[in-house]
């Protein structure tokens, strides 16, 4: 089963970072959510490949509230005990601003420069 979801929570693993030599970068932590101690907790392990994968490693740290949205599997697993595991491949990660402050960094790969007209006068004003 997949299905896309978007949830709040915090880090409750460190981030582990995998950047083989061949394929793309992945980046695996567990997420938790629910607040307080009488809360319902509901446990997620969070996975970012490619450039989210990187980003993910350098800016997710264990304890940072976050909001993940991707593709939510729930799978059955054997051993002792069996049990089920819900997992999110990520397309995005953010830190939760309802909790804190954060800055953007743009890479400047990614960036094309684009050149504006200086605009001058009353910026609520419609244009002509």
């Amino acid at each position: 089963m997949t299905d896309a979801v978007a949830v709040r929570g915090v880090v409750a693993t460190r981030p582990r970072h995998v950047a083989p030599e061949a394929g793309a970068p992945v980046t695996i932590f567990r997420l938790v959510t629910g607040h307080g101690r009488r809360a319902e907790h509901n446990w997620y392990t969070v996975t970012a490949t490619h450039q989210l994968a990187v980003s993910a490693a350098g800016c997710v740290a264990r304890g940072d509230p976050l909001v993940v949205s991707g593709r939510l599997r729930v799978r059955d697993w054997e051993g002792e005990p069996e049990g089920v595991t819900a997992e999110i491949e990520a397309d995005a990660i953010g830190h939760d601003l309802s909790w804190g402050s954060s800055v953007f960094t743009r890479f400047v790969a990614y960036a094309p420069l684009v050149e504006h007209e200086e605009v001058r006068g009353d910026p609520t004003a419609r244009e002509p």
